[in-house]
């Protein structure tokens, strides 16, 4: 997608923060074939994973570096010099490094503000020694103190970080307190990018990541499905489809490919797709209540955010049952070579409702036509009229 709003960049995780979702482990393969379809649907970048994690990660990761995709390929690093010097091995030439930037996380390794600030000055300018390009991470930071986390931001960059990426790490965030973190931030140091990094712990994921990209973050790190621990993060799938529909802003993701490639993770990764899932859910291009019917056969735009085209998707459904109307009847009887009138329809829309009520789910157009054979002739033809053939 372009316009001629700005263009947000997308960065995936599945590879490494998806991956470390309870009991998923994608194969050599998946992983590979996973990094190219990314690529191939417009990924700006590609996180493959944590060179700490030992052979087999570094092993994949390479691999995926030698595939040369059109997109960079990063390492997830922690602030140590062992997990950098893997990293290198990995032949990236980019790499992510975490900080932790709360009191609760720097707690946990038992340092304080000033220890962290010195680690960042350390390691990032020996990083971008041996790096094309060297994002920071600021673990936690929607926990953070504000003030303290300007002088991360802007020691980050004074020491050559291209990027900074805000971690809202337990979901706690909402869009109006992201919104004014990351403009605050963008006010303070705006010499470097921003890059935002939701968990959905509370169901704020989508919505915070496209938030930030509202406030100017340019950058939204993503995961496909939402794949990821606990809740998972911000999905792939939603965030695309929400920047373009909900706010007007635009990224190089193909949306037609999100079908397949999040039907195939959701396949290695063990993980199906509910029904309801925003976005690629089965469920979304549904309709059965007869308002809705009527008007979609008007405009589809009355009750469809965006249509299934545009996801790579067939024809919305229409699925008859106790809240439809005669409308979608005489459609659907139509779209089979069937033509009754509004009275007839009435007839039969009864003996529809009381179908689905029994089986507890809507009625399929194989049941409909056999409600429709079923019924005799002096209930469904109108007096003086023939029967009304099924062909």
């Amino acid at each position: 997608m372009n316009g001629n709003k700005k263009n947000i960049k997308i960065i995936d995780t599945t590879l490494r923060d998806g991956e470390q979702a309870p009991g998923v482990a994608f194969s050599p393969k998946e992983r590979l074939r996973i990094a190219r379809m990314l690529a191939d649907a417009g990924a700006d970048e590609l996180e493959a994973g944590i060179p700490a994690m030992g052979g087999s990660e570094q092993k994949s990761i390479r691999q995926i570096c030698k595939l040369n995709l059109p997109c960079p390929v990063t390492c997830w690093c922690r602030a140590r010099p062992q997990d950098l010097e893997l990293a290198k091995q990995c032949d990236t030439g980019s790499i992510h490094i975490s900080f932790p930037v709360s009191s609760i996380h720097m707690n946990i390794l038992e340092k304080n503000e000033e220890q962290i600030l010195d680690l960042l000055e350390k390691t990032v300018s020996g990083a971008c020694r041996n790096f094309d390009a060297v994002s920071v991470g600021a673990l936690d930071a929607t926990r953070a103190d504000p003030s303290f986390l300007e002088q991360f931001a802007a020691l980050a960059f004074r020491n050559g970080a291209h990027r900074l990426r805000i971690a809202d790490t337990v979901g706690i965030g909402t869009p109006k307190s992201v919104y004014g973190l990351i403009r605050r931030l963008r006010a303070k140091v705006p010499q470097i990018d921003y890059e935002f990094h939701g968990h959905n712990d509370l169901g704020m994921a989508t919505a915070n990541a496209v938030t930030a990209a509202e406030a100017g973050s340019r950058w939204l790190s993503v995961t496909v499905n939402g794949l990821g621990e606990r809740a998972g993060n911000a999905a792939l799938e939603e965030v695309c489809t929400a920047l373009l529909f909900a706010a007007g802003l635009f990224c190089n993701i193909r949306t037609s490919a999100l079908t397949e490639i999040c039907t195939y993770v959701a396949k290695v990764s063990g993980h199906p797709i509910p029904a309801t899932k925003a976005v690629t859910g089965e469920a979304v291009f549904q309709h059965e209540s007869g308002i809705h019917c009527h008007g979609l056969l008007r405009d589809a735009r009355s009750y469809e955010a965006f249509p299934p085209e545009l996801l790579g998707r067939k024809e919305r459904e229409f699925v008859l049952g106790k809240h439809s109307g005669t409308r979608i009847l005489l459609h659907m009887l139509h779209k089979n070579g069937i033509r009754i009138d509004r009275k007839q329809a009435g007839i039969l829309l009864g003996d529809v409702r009381k179908a689905a009520v029994r089986k507890g789910k809507g009625i399929s157009a194989e049941e409909l036509l056999l409600l429709y054979q079923n019924l005799s002739d002096h209930q469904l033809t109108a007096p003086g009229t023939p029967p009304i053939p099924l062909s």
